[in-house]
């Protein structure tokens, strides 16, 4: 039994169909997306649950969608290439995602990983993506709320990989020492319009950066000293 199945309320139910979803990887696999376990995450994932009703008739387009508050949820193809990034040297145990939003991205990921935890800082987000994971299933995800994703969850790191799904103005370095010894971290970073998604492996107490393709993120909020101590 799917998701929609035991969750015929869920807004959306009957709208996607599979040949909506197929259509899309087809896309994505055009674009040059070759990992078959990140694609069959993308088929199985109902986008059309994760955005606004008003853009469902658009869930299945490649393309960032609005979903309030000035965030967006993310290009498909874009959710594959990070995801396949996150996965690149095999399956990590513990994920730590900054930025939750829709919730989407989240999704795909517990779709292929067994243990997610996801940051968001605004509250009506946070509180419509946790009913979303709690109503399709994915109990693996653990949401929570907190006006600095920048500071990560200590408390439950290490993470094997660590996603961050805004772009940061320059390298959270905070989160540096929460990648576990030989885990990843991959992050968006620069200032809007010309920013680059980039790798930070951990070898110890080394860090070696990679930067890749030219990418667009809504920016990464971090909260002012002054706010952290009120």
């Amino acid at each position: 039994m799917n998701a929609q199945e035991k969750h015929p309320h869920v807004r959306g139910f009957g709208m996607a169909s599979a040949r909506s979803r197929a259509r899309l990887v087809e896309r994505l696999r055009s674009l040059g997306v070759e990992d078959e376990t990140v694609l069959a995450a993308i088929e199985k994932v109902q986008r059309h649950q994760f955005v606004d009703e008003a853009m469902t008739s658009r869930a299945y387009d490649d393309t960032a969608l609005p979903i309030g508050y000035g965030q967006t949820i993310s290009q498909p193809y874009i959710v594959a290439q990070m995801t396949s990034l996150l996965i690149a040297d095999g399956l990590p145990e513990s994920v730590l995602e900054i930025g939750t939003g829709s919730g989407y991205q989240a999704a795909v990921l517990a779709e292929i990983l067994p243990s997610i935890y996801t940051v968001e800082r605004i509250k009506p987000l946070y509180e419509r993506a946790r009913k979303r994971f709690a109503e399709l299933g994915y109990r693996q995800v653990r949401a929570r709320l907190a006006r600095d994703g920048v500071l990560g969850l200590p408390d439950y790191g290490p993470f094997d990989a660590i996603l961050v799904t805004a772009g940061a103005e320059k390298l959270p370095t905070s989160l540096y020492e929460q990648i576990a010894d030989g885990g990843r971290m991959i992050v968006p970073v620069g200032p809007s319009g010309d920013q680059r998604l980039m790798v930070i492996h951990r070898e110890g107490s080394s860090f070696v950066e990679q930067t890749l393709d030219a990418v667009s993120f809504v920016p990464l909020i971090e909260q002012r000293a002054d706010e952290r101590t009120s």
